[in-house]
């Protein structure tokens, strides 16, 4: 069950745990402490090694509800350009119950057709990018083990998207964290959990021999309309070390407490959507 209250900002604090600094950061990501959150312009980069690069735009929307009818939150993920694949869609329903594998549906607009994903497809592409669906949409703070390795400050990322140094300096929590889940495509990944935001700002993947495979920067910041203060991603860049690919998500627009209708977030609105 949920430890922490929805609709309400948490901050992180020196002394805490391992688990308590994971759960406020999950609360975080998925927003729970806001009631809805509305991504209206996202930009998806796939740059090869070589530097040729595709874009792919998107829009996404989540729904926080907070307990009802034992949901915790449904999210969808929609791709809006190029136009042969406009209209793609992932809709993921997140239950209370962590026993409860969540729910995740694909449309794939081109074959009129839904397709369900099992919980072991997580560590497909999303999208075609460097970062699994596990990454971006359905991983929870129950899949892994966590040990606190300590407070530092974080080194500083070169954020190849722009050439700019991100972060260099800031103070964040050194988190361990190894999946459950046997076999799984990691063996543990290092956790750069920024002080200020609760965001994860670094993340390095290690294979089972130990070697780093892939890295994952996430530029965190407050999104403060009027009198709400709520952090937000605004850009995450995933590096393959194995491939040289480099995937980049923009989010360019976004709002909290739209007032979104949960009718949004059924199978039935995805096989009728123009979007």
């Amino acid at each position: 069950a949920q430890d922490l209250e929805y609709h309400k900002l948490y901050t992180l604090k020196s002394g805490m745990s391992a688990d308590e600094i994971m759960r406020i950061f999950y609360h975080n990501k998925y927003s729970l402490f806001a009631q809805d959150y509305q991504l209206s312009v996202c930009k998806i980069f796939y740059v090869d090694k070589s530097g040729f690069t595709r874009r792919k735009d998107a829009i996404r929307e989540r729904i926080v509800l907070a307990g009802k009818d034992g949901m915790s939150y449904k999210d969808i993920v929609v791709i809006t350009y190029p136009t042969q694949v406009k209209g793609l869609a992932i809709l993921t329903w997140t239950y209370e119950d962590i026993k409860r594998d969540q729910d995740v549906w694909l449309w794939i607009p081109s074959l009129k057709k839904v397709r369900k994903i099992s919980a072991s497809e997580d560590d497909d592409s999303f999208m075609g990018s460097d970062f699994t669906v596990e990454e971006v949409s359905t991983r929870r703070f129950e899949d892994e083990r966590y040990r606190l390795i300590g407070e530092k400050e974080f080194q500083g990322y070169r954020f190849e998207h722009t050439g700019e140094l991100k972060f260099k300096g800031k103070p964040c929590f050194v988190i361990e964290a190894t999946p459950k889940k046997p076999h799984w495509y990691y063996s543990k990944r290092i956790v750069w959990i920024d002080k200020e935001t609760g965001g994860n700002i670094f993340e390095e993947y290690y294979d089972k021999k130990g070697k780093i495979f892939k890295t994952r920067f996430i530029e965190w910041a407050w999104y403060e309309p009027e009198t709400k203060r709520y952090p937000q991603q605004l850009a995450l860049e995933c590096k393959d070390l194995r491939t040289g690919h480099r995937s980049v998500i923009l989010n360019i627009e976004a709002k909290y407490d739209q007032g979104i209708d949960e009718r949004r977030f059924t199978v039935r609105m995805l096989e009728r959507s123009k979007w």
